[in-house]
């Protein structure tokens, strides 16, 4: 297995680590970045963008990771598409390795990124971007004055309901129970909003259409009941899981399995690592966010390798 010893090391890609990869790399700190078999992110699967400063047009997610990694190519940043499959952060220099190859690092950026939680059913698969999204924030004005529908129950999908009322004639929220999960005040806001319909005890079969979302078929839990709603557009808001089972006992972690930062900064528990993006947010993740600790973890890198005599 090839070794190679970097001052900075990024495991992940996605608009955190690219942006952390631009900015060590202009630092002239020479970063790799570890960006996965399948870089770029949750953006990979974004149709178009139209909320990330400087595109005023329309973006797709793909079009825009390659943006990012040119940029980050072009300042000396090296990229290899492998995911990373070992990490020891029990000593430092920290130890990175893929299948192919073993890296040694100074200072680790992680930016690994979070995944949606989906449902699990071919017809979801088949129809995300085409109407199928799990971010209502980046993907709801796509489908103005459309019905809509949210699955979840908790707050993430009473504020995914909530915000999609500016566009939609009428979200329906699809609930496996007949109470929500969400907290009191949110529960409140949803209820009581006239664009807001609720599906209690019902669960998605199928969603319905060929080349775009039309509708979906739903179950009741109870009795068992089918029917159709038809919708244009429908938000999976059952949660995110952040990808960092790799730091699992080497890392201070939150119950969810979010990394846990310093107040006001990207450190870690250990110290020389650092964490970006949506491994560390489980509130904003947005692109612009990401990619604003993105640049803050690279600054706090920088900053720290100074301090231990390492330019």
């Amino acid at each position: 297995m090839q070794s190679e010893h970097v001052r900075v090391l990024i495991v992940g890609s996605g608009p955190a680590g690219y942006t952390a990869a631009i900015y060590t790399a202009r630092a002239g700190l020479e970063p790799v970045v570890v960006a996965g078999l399948l870089s770029g992110g949750q953006l990979m699967i974004t149709t178009d963008v139209e909320n990330y400063p400087g595109y005023p047009d329309a973006v797709s997610g793909p079009s825009m990771m390659e943006d990012f990694q040119k940029q980050a190519e072009r300042f000396g940043a090296k990229l290899f598409f492998e995911d990373a499959t070992r990490v020891d952060l029990s000593s430092r220099p920290f130890v990175v390795e893929t299948d192919d190859r073993r890296f040694t690092a100074d200072a680790l950026i992680i930016a690994t990124g979070a995944s949606a939680k989906w449902m699990g059913i071919e017809s979801e698969t088949r129809l995300t971007n085409l109407g199928v999204s799990a971010c209502a924030t980046c993907d709801g004005a796509l489908f103005k004055d459309k019905a809509m529908a949210v699955v979840g129950g908790g707050d993430t999908a009473m504020e995914e309901a909530l915000f999609l009322t500016r566009f939609a004639t009428k979200v329906t929220v699809i609930h496996r129970r007949d109470e929500l999960r969400a907290s009191k005040i949110m529960q409140e806001r949803a209820l009581g909003h006239d664009k807001i319909e609720f599906a209690w005890n019902a669960t998605v079969d199928e969603v319905l259409g060929d080349e775009f979302v039309t509708g979906v078929r739903i179950s009741d839990v109870k009795s068992g009941e089918k029917r159709e709603i038809p919708i244009e557009a429908l938000f999976v808001a059952i949660g995110h899981q952040p990808n960092t089972d790799l730091f699992q006992e080497q890392l201070d972690l939150d119950e969810q399995g979010y990394v846990q930062v310093a107040p006001g900064s990207t450190r870690t528990s250990v110290e020389g690592a650092f964490a970006c993006g949506d491994c560390a947010d489980k509130v904003y993740r947005q692109a612009v966010t990401a990619a604003g600790t993105g640049c803050m973890s690279a600054i706090d890198a920088e900053r720290w390798l100074a301090e231990q005599g390492i330019e």
